[in-house]
This record gives C-alpha cells, structure tokens and sequence, in this order.
C-alpha cells in the first residue's frame, strides 16, 4: 500500500502524507472482534500537504475543512478496511475538487412557446366558458 493515491489527472498524494490509526471495530463478532484492531481510520491534513497547489488547497479548505477523516469498520480484514478508507478518501477529495459547469441559460423553443401559448389560451377559454352572461 506504498503507491501514491492518485485522486484525479492533476493530483496525487504519497502515502506519507496520510495519517492510519486502528482500533477495535464496535458491535457484536465475538473474539475476533474483542482482540483484532480491524477499524481504520486515515486522516489527511489538507491544510499542509505539499502535494496540492494553492488552488487546490483553498477549494478543498472551502468544502471539507483543514483536515479530512475516513473512519471504516465494515469489514473483518483490516487490510480491506484500509483498501476502502483509502477508496472513500479518494473519491471524497476528487469530489471536492470537481468544478461544476456554468449552466448557459438556452432559448424556449419555437415549438415550445407556441405550445405554452395555445395551452395558455385553452385555458383562457374554458374559464371564459364558465363565467354565465351576467343575468
């Protein structure tokens, strides 16, 4: 597990940038559960990481904060645990890293304006319908 995350095209982390602590997965699994440390948790500091620019770093400070942790406990293994953290890690950061598009603003159809327009008349007719002449 000694190869740099790779979050995006633009950005990879080593490995020693990322923080591990294990612990005891909580709930029910007997003695497996009672002495195994398979819970594990990777903190990475956002705020001093020398592998993001500035640019980088102020959007990640922006959206997820000066530092960012992964806690999972799903599996038994803790080699499969630290496979998903690291996973979850990934995608977390390469998320906030994704700059939406601006949304162009597109013209109404023809088509679609002369339907609003004949339903709008429709309607105008039918309440017209409705109203009695006034006797």
């Amino acid at each position: 597990m000694g190869e740099p995350l790779e979050i995006n095209a633009h950005v990879t982390i080593d490995q020693d940038e990322l923080e591990w602590r294990f612990a005891p997965s909580g709930g029910p699994g007997g003695q497996h559960a009672n002495k195994t440390a398979t819970r594990a948790e990777v903190r990475f500091d956002v705020a001093t990481s020398p592998s993001l620019d500035d640019y980088m770093r102020a959007r990640l400070l922006a959206k997820l904060g000066p530092e960012v942790r992964i806690s999972v406990d799903e599996e038994r293994s803790q080699l499969r645990n630290r496979r998903l953290a690291l996973e979850r890690l990934r995608r977390q950061l390469a998320d906030a890293l994704l700059v939406p598009r601006n949304r162009r603003p597109t013209k109404p159809t023809r088509g679609s304006v002369q339907r609003r327009l004949d339903a709008k008349k429709r309607q105008s007719n039918r309440k017209r319908d409705r109203r009695g002449d006034g006797d």
